[in-house]
């Protein structure tokens, strides 16, 4: 009797499947990116929590999620997409990594803390078939 290995799911279905990354859901889907999301890859997804887009002001994210600014709220999203799998150990053992929009992000560790700009990486290596997700708390800019 053989078992059926169930396949992993995409970075887009980790965060789909985290009610702590609703409001990540919902910007994906308004800048359109969910398809490039669930496509081959791999990526590496740095995911701000609802409380990460809470801090930004009300306006600002009421603002992007208008379909006038998609490409404003698509640059700001692909601040958390890295080409690649990168595990927490190989972020870790960076000075700084360069994200799908161009910005690039120092990376501090200490200790068991790992920062990437002003974020902090809270949740790591969630592991899906076209890429890693780590949660961080804060929406890199």
């Amino acid at each position: 009797m053989s078992t059926v290995q169930k396949k992993a799911p995409s970075v887009v279905d980790i965060a789909t499947s985290d009610k702590n990354l609703s409001t990540l859901v919902s910007a994906l889907k308004a800048a359109g990116l969910v398809d490039t999301l669930k496509g081959e890859g791999p990526f590496t997804v740095f995911a701000p929590t609802n409380a990460a887009f809470e801090n930004l002001s009300d306006r600002t994210l009421e603002d992007l999620m208008r379909p006038e600014n998609k490409t404003r709220l698509q640059d700001l999203l692909k601040n958390h997409v890295i080409q690649g799998r990168q595990m927490a150990q190989d972020v870790a053992g960076r000075s700084s990594l360069s994200a799908m929009s161009g910005a690039s992000y120092r990376i501090r560790a200490n200790g068991e803390q790992v920062r990437i700009g002003d974020a902090t990486i809270q949740q790591t290596d969630l592991d899906a078939e076209n890429g890693i997700v780590h949660v961080i708390d804060r929406v890199l800019r």
